[in-house]
């Protein structure tokens, strides 16, 4: 089975966190953290910096990495690195993404997320450190 490897940002703002909808591919309207696939030659970090400017117009500091999910789509296996990100400048203009919101952790289940975000929101809730 095919690895694609990605990236995602938690951007948090006021004990909330921001997430964005699919508006593409068989995945549409399915909810996730911002990101994307990591190119030949990039860091995590840089595929990072260059996934958010390119999907929400945005420069973000990245932080600590919180959880790494493996999750088997029927399609490919995904191995997905997500990170703590500080926008640095810019508006999280959507450029890709259908719709945003910003979700309190109470709110988290009120979308329907992609499998592997829905796991990282589960292994945040374990570790603690999820969504404060």
């Amino acid at each position: 089975m095919k690895t694609v490897r990605v990236v995602a940002a938690v951007i948090r703002r006021d004990g909330r966190i921001f997430a964005t909808q699919r508006g593409y591919g068989a995945y549409k309207d399915y909810w996730e953290f911002p990101g994307g696939k990591i190119e030949e030659g990039e860091t995590p970090e840089q595929a990072l910096e260059r996934e958010i400017r390119e999907e929400l117009d945005t420069a973000v500091s990245v932080g600590k990495k919180l959880a790494q999910v493996e999750y088997d789509y029927p399609e490919f296996h995904l191995s997905m690195g997500c990170y703590d990100c500080v926008p640095v400048s810019g508006k999280l203009t959507l450029l890709e993404h259908e719709a945003a919101k910003w979700l309190a952790p109470e709110e988290l289940g009120s979308v329907n997320w992609l499998p592997a975000d829905l796991e990282f929101i589960e292994k945040l809730r374990a570790g603690g450190d999820a969504v404060r």
